[in-house]
């Protein structure tokens, strides 16, 4: 005699198999063009709304985009997969959708708002699609999707460093929220250097490395006279060349000519700051 819990759980996954054996019927390109445009008008239709009920949009918005990047990408997500694949197009949403409230609230600005989503939201699932299949890292083809994910987990970066640092929050405060706010995106970058099903704890160890170093530069520079844009410039720069060193260190392709590369980014950027400073 089966006990209610287990005879939820085989109704769940029965229900779970006729879903995948109802979507699977339809063609992929078909799959990721339903996506990206229902995708797209939900965030056009978001847009219509207040920055005070913004509160009322993110679950719906984080809910539709988990269901639509598992519609689109659908076979073989596995283990560790299931959050890994949708870390980016989920943050991309939120952070795009809550960057919209700085833009003038009229359709010049929700046109162009609405393409490059929509734009960004395929290249994210797209590049998902690709490290979910398993392509070998030498292929061109998952280069190109490594180049394209580690451009928008950078943009996600300045946008969303862009966002905690307008609200002018107390500076152990703002460290506390880079921190949690990083580590999704240092743990994903690492992980897509080599995709596979687990995602194991020297993956993690060093996503807490990047998001603490992070998070303690955010407080050392926040007790100077910096702007917040130009602060959330800084960080995402840090952001870039730690990852990249990283990925470097993981492909075995830490020569002194890489390290140079992403010493001169961040000095080049901390110079900027520099001169920005009110002294």
């Amino acid at each position: 005699m089966l006990t209610k819990s287990t005879q939820i759980m085989l109704n769940r996954k029965e229900i779970s198999k006729n879903l995948f054996k109802f979507f699977i019927r339809i063609d992929k390109r078909r799959r990721f063009l339903i996506s990206i445009i229902s995708l797209t008008l939900l965030i056009i239709f978001s847009t219509f709304f207040s920055f005070e009920e913004v509160i009322f949009f993110i679950v719906p918005i984080a809910l539709f985009v988990y269901f639509f990047t598992y519609f689109s990408i659908l076979e073989g997500i596995t283990g560790g997969e299931w959050l890994m694949l949708f870390i980016p197009p989920l943050y991309f949403s939120i952070v795009f959708y809550l960057f919209y409230f700085f833009l003038p609230q009229r359709w010049l600005a929700r046109a162009p708002f609405a393409i490059m989503y929509g734009i960004s939201i395929y290249a994210l699932l797209l590049s998902q699609n690709i490290f979910n299949v398993g392509v070998e890292k030498s292929l061109q083809l998952f280069r190109a999707a490594f180049s394209v994910n580690y451009l928008f987990l950078t943009l996600i970066m300045l946008i969303i460093t862009n966002l905690i640092f307008s609200l002018h929050l107390y500076f152990i405060l703002s460290g506390i929220l880079i921190f949690v706010a990083v580590f999704p995106l240092a743990l994903h970058f690492i992980w897509s250097v080599a995709p596979s099903e687990h995602v194991d704890r020297t993956i993690v160890k060093q996503a807490l490395v990047v998001s603490t170093l992070l998070s303690q530069s955010v407080i050392l520079f926040s007790l100077m006279p910096i702007s917040p844009s130009v602060l959330a410039l800084l960080e995402t720069a840090l952001f870039y060349s730690l990852c990249g060193l990283f990925q470097a260190h993981l492909m075995q392709r830490l020569f002194r000519e890489r390290i140079r590369e992403y010493i001169f980014v961040l000095g080049f950027v901390f110079v900027i700051v520099m001169l920005t400073v009110n002294w």
